[in-house]
């Protein structure tokens, strides 16, 4: 296996992905070079949304497929935005408009504690009967204001337990050392490894 498409448009997902996979020969493309719609996350989980991502992307292009569903739970809102966190805010939702809608929601409240959640799924071929699952969260707390200039989504608002600083504020390596994704992908690379599906 030489190359692995991912089931994203995610540049920064892209980039975290290739230089993982780089050290094994393996190159990681983006599911936009093989003209792969988007499509529809009709899932009630992190885990049947990656898995019909992956089997999509896999199904179009004809290669073995990585995808990957994540999002921040904040306890309060039992769980939300979860699977939406993408889209919180409405239709046409931006980074800005969900951290905004999330600061007004845990307005009246000192429980802040969140997780950001991540699930991979890698596909051998669409009609993959076992995908490989890789699921990892960072725990933490909602900040009351938005810091940092890195990082993406929630992440100026997201302040990960022990720490003073938003993962905004943390380094992209810093970032990958702990957060749900890095983690997630370690495990994901250690079942491959498992299987012999790389070495």
């Amino acid at each position: 296996m030489s190359k692995i498409v991912l089931a994203s448009g995610n540049k920064g997902k892209l980039a975290e992905f290739s230089q993982l996979f780089s050290e094994f020969g393996i190159e990681v493309l983006p599911q936009s070079e093989f003209n792969v719609p988007d499509v529809p996350e009709t899932g009630t989980t992190f885990v049947e949304n990656a898995i019909i991502k992956a089997r999509h992307a896999a199904e179009i292009t004809g290669h073995p497929t990585i995808s990957d569903d994540s999002g921040i739970e904040v306890d309060f809102l039992d769980g939300q935005p979860g699977i939406y966190s993408a889209r919180y805010s409405g239709e046409g939702a931006t980074a800005e408009s969900n951290n905004k809608k999330l600061i007004e929601a845990l307005a009246n409240t000192v429980n802040r504690t969140a997780r950001f959640q991540c699930v991979l799924v890698y596909m051998r071929h669409a009609k993959d009967p076992t995908p490989i699952i890789a699921q990892a969260s960072w725990e933490g707390e909602i900040a009351t204001q938005k810091q940092g200039e890195h990082g993406h989504g929630y992440d100026p608002l997201f302040i990960p337990l022990g720490m003073n600083d938003t993962a905004a504020e943390m380094t992209a390596d810093e970032k990958n050392a702990v957060s749900h994704r890095g983690k997630a992908l370690v495990k994901l690379v250690s079942s491959l490894k498992e299987q012999r599906i790389i070495k």
